[in-house]
C-alpha cells in the first residue's frame, strides 16, 4: 500500500474540519470534532460497564491475592496442630519441631512459587483465550484450591492444604498479569490510571477481609478455620457468573483477532455511547502501525533496544514493590503493639487498623492519580517510606527508654503502610500496561510478574536471617532500597498520565537511543525485532496522525 492509499484509508471515516486547508485557525466545530465534547473537553465519565468490569474482575482476581496473603496468619496455631495430629496418627509419635517449621515454611512460601508458575502461563493462555476468558478459566484454579484447602482436615491430609496453596499461587500469578492487561485495554486514557488502581484497591480490601474473618468471633477458631479457605469460592464464583456478560478487550479483538466489528461493539459497551468513531480511529491508527507484528517473546523484548529503559524501569519498580520492606512491617506489628501496652487478646483487633489504612490509602491514590500523575505518587511513596523507616528504626531502638515511644512506632508503621499503598502498591502494574504496545504487553507482564514473585520468594527466604543478624536495624536495609528506587525513578521515569503509547515511547526514545521500528522512515524492520516491514513514509504519516488526530 503506498502513502496515498494509506492516507485515503485513514481519512475516509474522519469528519472534515470546516475552514481553510492548512490554516492554523480551528473553528468551534473543528474543536468539537477533535475532542468529541463541545468546548474541547473530553468526557471522563465512568460507564456502568467499566465499573462492573473493573469491580468484578478485581473481586475475583486481585482480591483473592490479597486475601491469601493475610488469611494464613490467624489460624497458624490451629494449622500447626493439625499437622502435628496428622503426623502422630500416621507415624505414632508427634512431629519433630524442625520438621513442623519446615512444613509451615513450605505452606507459606509455596504460594509465591505457584505465582511464578502462573505468571509463566499467562502468555500461552492469553494468546488463545484473550484477556476475559483467561480470567474466567483462572477461576477454576481458585475453586479447586479452595476445595482442597477447606477439605484437608476432613481428609486428614495436610498435603492437600500445601497443594491448595500452590494452586492458589498459580491463580494469583495469572490474575496479577491478566487483570491489569484487561483494565488497561478497556479504559480510556483519561481514566486509565484510576481504573488500573482498582487492582491495588482490591488487594488491600482482600488483606483487610482476611484479617477480619480471622477474628475469633468469626472464623478464626479451631472448629471453623477451614472455612477461611472455603470462602475463596465466593469471589471466584461471582466472577465466573458475571464476567461472561461483559465484552472482551477491544484491542485484543482488533489487534489479535482482527475483529473490527467486535471491537467497535465492545467500545460502545464500555464507553456507553453509540458514536465511538474517534476512539476507533485512534485504535485503528495503532492497528495499522502494528498490522504485521506478531506477539513478541520475552527474549525478543529483553533484546529490543527501543524498549530497553522501559523494561529496566518495570524490573526496578516491581523489585522495589516487593523488596521495600512491607512484609517486615507485618513481622513486627504484634510485638510493637504489645510493647505499647495493648493486651495480647486485643492485638488482632488493633491489627485491623493496618488493613483499613491500606485500603483508604489505595482509594486515595485512585482518586488523585489522574490529577497528580504517576511520577509524584510513585517517587513520593518510596521517599516517604524511606523516611518513616528511619524514624521507625530510631523508635524501636529507644522503645525501652520511655513509655510513650512505642506509640510513635505504631504511628510509624501506619505511615509506612499508607505511603506504600498511596503509590508503590499499585502503580507498577499500571506502568507495565502503559509502557508497551499490544504485541509486547504479554511478554512485558511475564517479565514483571517473574520479578514480582521471585522478589516475594527472596524476601520470605532471607528476611528471617536479616532480622536475626540486624534486629531493629533491618529497616535501614529497606530504607536504602526505597531510596534507591525513588532516585532511579526521579531520573528515568517520564509522566505517563493521559499519554498514548506513541507519546510514552517518544519520551523514552532519547534514553534508549533507538526508535521503535514503526517510527522509522525508509527502513525495514528485521525479523529479529518485530517481524514487520513498514513501508517508507507510511509510519511517519501514522505517527503524525496519532499525535494530531485531525486533518
Amino acid at each position: 500500500m503506498d502513502s496515498q492509499d494509506l492516507s485515503s484509508t485513514l481519512l475516509t471515516p474522519v469528519a472534515r474540519c470546516p475552514g481553510p486547508v492548512g490554516s492554523r485557525e480551528k473553528s468551534p466545530e473543528c474543536h468539537h470534532l477533535r475532542t468529541g465534547v463541545p468546548g474541547g473537553r473530553r468526557k471522563k465519565e465512568w460507564s456502568c460497564s467499566l465499573l462492573v468490569a473493573s469491580f468484578v474482575g478485581a473481586f475475583g482476581s486481585s482480591f483473592l491475592y490479597g486475601y491469601n496473603l493475610s488469611v494464613v496468619n490467624a489460624p497458624t496455631p490451629y494449622i500447626k496442630a493439625f499437622y502435628n495430629e496428622t503426623w502422630k496418627r500416621r507415624h505414632g509419635h508427634p512431629i519433630d519441631p524442625d520438621t513442623l517449621t519446615l512444613l509451615w515454611s513450605v505452606t507459606v512460601s509455596i504460594f509465591a512459587i505457584g505465582g511464578l508458575v502462573g505468571t509463566l502461563m499467562v502468555k500461552m493462555i492469553g494468546k488463545f483465550l484473550g484477556r476475559k476468558y483467561t480470567l474466567l478459566v483462572n477461576n477454576g484454579f481458585a475453586i479447586s484450591a479452595a476445595l482442597l484447602m477447606a477439605c484437608s482436615p476432613q481428609a486428614g491430609a495436610f498435603e492437600m492444604l500445601i497443594v491448595g496453596r500452590f494452586i492458589m499461587g498459580i491463580d494469583g500469578g495469572i490474575a496479577l498479569s491478566a487483570l491489569p492487561m484487561y483494565l488497561s485495554e478497556i479504559s480510556p486514557k483519561e481514566i486509565r490510571g484510576s481504573l488500573g488502581q482498582v487492582t491495588a484497591i482490591f488487594i488491600c480490601i482482600g488483606v483487610f477481609t482476611g484479617q477480619l474473618l480471622g477474628l475469633p468471633e468469626l472464623l478464626g477458631k479451631e472448629s471453623t478455620w477451614p472455612y477461611l479457605f472455603g470462602v475463596i469460592v465466593v469471589p471466584a464464583f461471582t466472577q465466573l457468573v458475571s464476567l461472561p456478560f461483559l465484552p472482551e478487550s477491544p484491542r485484543y479483538l482488533l489487534f489479535e483477532k482482527h475483529n473490527e466489528a467486535g471491537a467497535t461493539k465492545a467500545l460502545q459497551t464500555f464507553l456507553a455511547k453509540e458514536d465511538v468513531s474517534q476512539e476507533m480511529e485512534e485504535v485503528l491508527a495503532e492497528s495499522q502501525v502494528q498490522r504485521n507484528l506478531r506477539l513478541v517473546s520475552v527474549l525478543e523484548l529483553l533484546r529490543a533496544a527501543f524498549v530497553r529503559w522501559q523494561v529496566i524501569t518495570v524490573i526496578v519498580t516491581m523489585a522495589c514493590y516487593q523488596l521495600c520492606g512491607l512484609n517486615a512491617i507485618w513481622f513486627y506489628t504484634n510485638s510493637i503493639f504489645g510493647k505499647a501496652g495493648i493486651p495480647p487478646e486485643k492485638i488482632p483487633y488493633i491489627t485491623l487498623s493496618t488493613g483499613g489504612i491500606e485500603t483508604l490509602a489505595a482509594v486515595f491514590s485512585g482518586l488523585v492519580i489522574e490529577r497528580l500523575g504517576r511520577r509524584p505518587l510513585l517517587i513520593g511513596g518510596f521517599g516517604l517510606m524511606a523516611f518513616f523507616f528511619g524514624i521507625l528504626t530510631i523508635t524501636l531502638t529507644l522503645q525501652d527508654h520511655a513509655p510513650w515511644i512505642p506509640y510513635l512506632s505504631i504511628v510509624g508503621i501506619l505511615a509506612i503502610i499508607a505511603s506504600f499503598c498511596s503509590g508503590p502498591g499499585g502503580i507498577p502494574f499500571i506502568l507495565t500496561g502503559e509502557f508497551f504496545q499490544q504485541s509486547q504487553r504479554p511478554a512485558a507482564f511475564m517479565i514483571a510478574g517473574t520479578v514480582n514473585w521471585l522478589s516475594n520468594f527472596v524476601v520470605g527466604l532471607l528476611f528471617p536471617f536479616i532480622q536475626k543478624s540486624l534486629d531493629t536495624y533491618c529497616f535501614l536495609v529497606f530504607a536504602a532500597v526505597c531510596t534507591a528506587g525513588a532516585i532511579y525513578l526521579y531520573f528515568v521515569l517520564p509522566e505517563t498520565k493521559n499519554r498514548t503509547y506513541a507519546e510514552i515511547s517518544q519520551a523514552f526514545a532519547k534514553k534508549n537511543k533507538a526508535h521503535p521500528p514503526e517510527e522509522k522512515t525508509g527502513s525495514a524492520v528485521t525479523d529479529d525485532t518485530m517481524n514487520g516491514r513498514p513501508e517508507q513514509g507510511s509510519s511517519s504519516m501514522l505517527d503524525n496522525y496519532i499525535k494530531n488526530r485531525i486533518v
